[in-house]
């Protein structure tokens, strides 16, 4: 019964998109001159339609606030994100800027083997750096004589994974 009640009063309460203006200036149940309503349901229902109004206007303010709120949360979110990209972004070009052209001509003309034993002795970043900046051809021949693990570790930090540019040592 009392859903009946609510359901009644929201249904006075909310305008009838379907009727024009003037149609509901020439209604004479909404008018200053209206007749009392007839039953008890439509009496709650026409001296309530205001409350319920509020109620709902109440209702969709709070709901708008939350969105609000999850929005400025995930922008939030979005901006760390694009912070922790650029953060990134400014260590890889550090440890490119590491490896000096002269540094990296060396490397390219020495044998393999030897260059491989020296970037093993290097840290992680510093010797991706290096490989980076080394023709294909002489940088594949020396991580083929790496070790497997470090030298997965260097492909990783030159294809740009972060976990590798953190400056372990192997």
């Amino acid at each position: 019964m009392i859903g009946l009640i609510i359901y009644t009063a929201i249904a006075v309460a909310m305008p009838d998109p379907g009727r024009s203006l003037e149609q509901k200036k020439s209604d004479p149940a909404r008018g200053a001159e209206a007749k009392p309503p007839q039953s008890d349901v439509q009496q709650f229902c026409f001296n309530n339609a205001g409350v319920i109004g509020d109620a709902r206007i109440a209702w969709q303010t709070a709901r708008l606030s939350e969105l609000a709120a999850q929005i400025g949360a995930r922008l939030a979110e979005l901006e760390a994100k694009r912070a922790e990209y650029e953060a990134w972004l400014h260590k890889r070009d550090d440890m490119l800027k590491q490896a000096t052209e002269g540094v990296v001509m060396i490397y390219a003309r020495m044998q393999p083997d030897a260059a491989a034993l020296q970037l093993a002795a290097m840290d992680d970043s510093i010797a991706a750096a290096i490989l980076a900046k080394l023709p294909a051809r002489a940088a594949s021949a020396i991580l083929d004589e790496m070790e497997a693990g470090r030298a997965a570790r260097l492909t990783r930090s030159m294809a740009g994974s972060d976990s590798a540019l953190d400056g372990k040592k192997s």
